[in-house]
């Protein structure tokens, strides 16, 4: 087994993908966007972060955060991002006999992947992926088409193009 050990650097910046716990052919997250927003605001009003980049796909998410300086507690505020989000909503889920004896909801996988930022270039890769990931995933076929991403941002301030990544049909048909 790994000796696994989170990195808890005060006023870090970190890269993290949630997960909904039933991935397939659910969108939950973009059908209750407004509501995901509501919770991202009120965490955020309690305990302090900075979005460096975010993007809300239907069954999981990706962002990179930067927290205050003197403060690690990324799990905290995880905690409360889906257990707000996940108390709002209706119990119509299905859940598993563990997760019930627990008295937890069966929205959001209990884990997630972060990934502590380790300078400019790491920086830029994961903002790049982020951004880049409804593309990936098949939902669109331009990066400007996604609605529930940072990327809008990004242009607005001069750092992307509207164009950036191109269009997936020209991207294919310059690979025959």
């Amino acid at each position: 087994m790994p000796n696994y050990r989170r990195a808890f650097i005060p006023g870090g910046t970190w890269f993290f993908t949630v997960n909904l716990l039933q991935r397939h052919g659910n969108d939950l997250l973009v059908r209750e966007i407004d509501l995901l927003r509501h919770t991202v605001r009120q965490v955020r009003d309690h305990h302090p972060f900075r979005i460096d980049a975010w993007v809300v796909l239907p069954e999981h998410l990706h962002c990179v955060m930067t927290l205050p300086p003197g403060d690690s507690d990324f799990s905290l505020r995880w905690r409360l991002i889906k257990s707000g989000f996940s108390r709002a909503l209706p119990k119509t889920e299905r859940r598993s006999e563990v997760r019930k004896a627990a008295g937890e909801r069966g929205i959001w996988q209990r884990h997630y992947w972060e990934h502590l930022i380790r300078d400019d270039a790491d920086y830029r890769r994961h903002v790049d992926y982020v951004h880049v990931n409804p593309l990936k995933h098949g939902h669109v076929r331009r990066v400007q088409d996604w609605p529930y991403s940072t990327f809008h941002q990004y242009v607005e301030a001069g750092i992307y193009p509207v164009d950036w990544c191109g269009d997936v049909d020209v991207a294919v048909r310059g690979d025959e």
